[in-house]
């Protein structure tokens, strides 16, 4: 049996290398955010397809619940677009510094979804990763753009793991990714044909966007997420919590060694951005300490 949970624990590391991974894909991928989205989500989509026929899974689903997934998909479909244009018009370390309120917005947002009141220490903690933030904007203004994107890619991101969060008590999490999946295409290519996007050069690229958009789909969207799955039915919530919670570090790090460059961020920034990630941790310490003591 513990084996078995440091197995889970090292393969929910990898996953958490391999989103941090996703964002130095975004910068290496030379088409629009749109047009990445597009690809990602139409590939993964068709990987959960191939997935779901190869475990001999039922496609069905209430009528009520695919309403919500197309909803949800459409926040999703957002929420990576907003992603990866924060990426391209600033750069990986300033997307993930601003992804580590993830945890403090969730914070804010879980009493409305779930009818519980808001802890003090959440509202403290809060102020303590704005004023990390503030260090980090004070010193690199100039990717304000960025910021802004990775602001609204993060609350759209909260609000659809707080939607899953209901959706999958009901029904198999892979069957909800696949049809949320399937909507977000849909809502791109309907943006897409209004636009006339949708021409022979929109399917040409180069053999380097192909086989990275490839491994976006398959490896950091597909796999990363039925491997999570699995691993959460071993681990604590605490434990997946808290090491979710270092993504920014590993791509922060993962861009420094790979990109270089334009990735090399001034003293401050590393402050504010540790300054953030320590907070995020301390927080989910407490909640565990709390849990324990009422349990």
């Amino acid at each position: 049996m513990q084996n078995d949970n440091l197995k889970s624990y090292l393969n929910l590391h990898l996953i958490v290398f391999i989103w941090g991974f996703t964002a130095i894909l975004g910068a290496l991928i030379t088409i629009t955010a749109d047009a990445l989205v597009w690809y990602r989500m139409f590939f993964a989509a068709v990987f959960l397809a191939l997935f779901l026929v190869f475990k001999k899974k039922s496609f069905r689903i209430p009528l009520k619940s695919f309403l919500k997934l197309i909803f949800v998909g459409l926040l999703i479909a957002l929420h990576w677009i907003f992603f990866f244009k924060a990426i391209h018009v600033s750069n990986v370390s300033i997307t993930l510094s601003v992804f580590s309120l993830g945890a403090f917005f969730a914070s804010i947002l879980e009493p409305l979804f779930y009818g519980r009141k808001v802890l003090w220490y959440e509202v403290f903690f809060g102020l303590i990763i704005i004023a990390g933030l503030a260090l980090i904007m004070k010193v690199e203004i100039n990717y304000l753009d960025g910021m802004l994107y990775a602001l609204a890619s993060i609350i759209l991101g909260v609000l659809f793991t707080l939607m899953n969060g209901k959706l999958i008590a009901d029904h198999d999490p892979s069957v909800i990714s696949f049809y949320e999946f399937l909507a977000g295409v849909g809502f791109i290519s309907i943006y897409f044909l209004f636009q006339g996007k949708f021409s022979l050069d929109f399917f040409v690229l180069t053999a380097n966007n192909w086989i990275l958009i490839l491994v976006l789909a398959s490896v950091c969207t597909a796999y990363a997420f039925t491997a999570s799955v699995k691993v959460m039915q071993k681990l604590t919530p605490y434990t997946v919590m808290l090491t979710t919670n270092l993504e920014p570090v590993y791509g922060i790090v993962l861009a420094y060694f790979i990109l270089g460059g334009k990735e090399k961020m001034s003293f401050e920034f590393y402050i504010g951005a540790l300054i953030i990630v320590i907070t995020v941790i301390l927080n989910g310490a407490i909640k565990h300490y709390q849990k324990g003591k009422t349990e």
